[in-house]
């Protein structure tokens, strides 16, 4: 069966219909009274929110204070996570010892370990950058992961041939090579995830954009607290498109 199809221009102009059609119920909901009044704030009060945060400073603050963690913790729970990853896809023992620590923790959410980041580290960025690293680890983990263990085995037979037998040989001339679209689509997972994880990281007192949220929904400011939802959604959509500028680079190669 043929199906419609839409071109790149067909597809952003459907976006942008479909953008202003939610924006439309949206701002028809609160005027009419269909959600109780206070609870949603319509579209048009948002703007005004927004300037009051930029001119009062708040605005540019909250997002350089959740950077300082957002960074650190992406970081970390990055290189951590994909670096266990391609150890325990490579070396049959580690993995197999390590497979029931990974079964334990992995189900774990970085929000159950708010409580011991605070025990640990306090009331700091520390604190929050653990949570944000926990979270980014196991994404970052399991696409390591995945991605050796879908190599094909014959591309290690080929580098044996070549004199290529040891374990950092191999990791250099096939593993990564081969790994590195699987490790990249991690790293993308993670950014989004990192995000995500802010709020939950800052829901201790971390200043940032995740607290910002907090004190604002404490005072039933709810246009407040959907600047800042917006301006996350923005946060992400800006590192992902700066990201895949660099994995397009990274994998120019395979082109």
């Amino acid at each position: 069966m043929n199906g419609l199809h839409i071109g790149a221009g067909g597809r952003i102009g459907l976006g942008a219909v479909g953008l202003l059609l939610l924006l439309a119920i949206w701002q028809a909901s609160v005027q009419f009274h269909l959600v109780p009044p206070g609870l949603l704030p319509a579209p048009t009060e948002l703007w005004t929110a927004f300037v009051s945060e930029v001119s009062g400073g708040f605005w540019v603050q909250a997002i350089k204070d959740s950077l300082v963690h957002y960074i650190a913790g992406l970081l970390i729970g990055s290189v951590l996570g994909a670096g266990a990853g391609l150890v325990c896809a490579s070396i049959p023992i580690v993995d197999a010892l390590t497979g029931g620590v990974v079964r334990l923790l992995r189900p774990i959410p970085g929000l159950a370990w708010v409580p011991f980041a605070i025990l640990w580290f306090g009331l700091n960025n520390v604190g929050a950058t653990f949570v944000i690293a926990i979270s980014v680890f196991w994404i970052n983990f399991y696409a390591a992961y995945g991605a050796v263990k879908s190599v094909d085995q014959e591309l290690y037979e080929v580098a044996a041939a070549f004199g290529h037998r040891g374990f950092l040989a191999r990791l250099h001339y096939v593993t990564l090579p081969a790994a590195m679209p699987g490790l990249l689509a991690g790293l993308r997972t993670g950014l989004g995830q990192g995000w995500m994880s802010v709020v939950a990281a800052e829901l201790f007192g971390v200043p940032g954009v995740g607290a910002r949220m907090m004190q604002a929904s404490s005072l039933l400011a709810t246009d407040i607290v959907v600047v800042y939802m917006i301006t996350m959604a923005g946060l992400y959509a800006l590192t992902d498109f700066l990201f895949g500028l660099v994995r397009d680079r990274v994998l120019r190669w395979q082109g």
